[in-house]
């Protein structure tokens, strides 16, 4: 069965950074295009970044320059980078794996919290 498991998320201040992860299991995620969405109560889904290789990678305006997602492929991982954090950062962060369609959502991963609070 496939699992996605993002971590990382957690209470940061204005400015900081955090560093997220996304894993699996039973897929390799280099052979997928992998993405990172976010959540608040009452909005739609937003995708903030997806890679498929290294020279294909996609950012939301929102976050351009301030987020950078890339791969392990040796730990089979992929992260998301996420610096100068601001208050309209905060929500729930997914990940999300799909074979070959864009924006990906074949797979899902349970989430991790994202808090940026002074």
């Amino acid at each position: 069965q496939v699992q996605l498991v993002d971590s990382g998320g957690g209470l940061v201040q204005p400015g900081g950074s955090l560093r997220l992860s996304c894993t699996a299991s039973e897929i390799i995620l280099s052979t997928y295009i992998v993405g990172w969405y976010r959540q608040t109560p009452g909005k739609q889904r937003e995708l903030v970044a997806s890679i498929a290789s290294r020279l294909d990678v996609y950012y939301a305006d929102s976050v351009k320059g301030r987020f950078a997602v890339s791969r392990d492929n040796a730990k089979n991982t992929v992260y998301l980078q996420m610096n100068s954090l601001k208050p309209e950062d905060t929500a729930v962060y997914y990940c999300s794996a799909d074979r070959s369609e864009f924006p990906p959502n074949d797979y899902w991963g349970q989430g991790t919290q994202v808090t940026v609070s002074s």
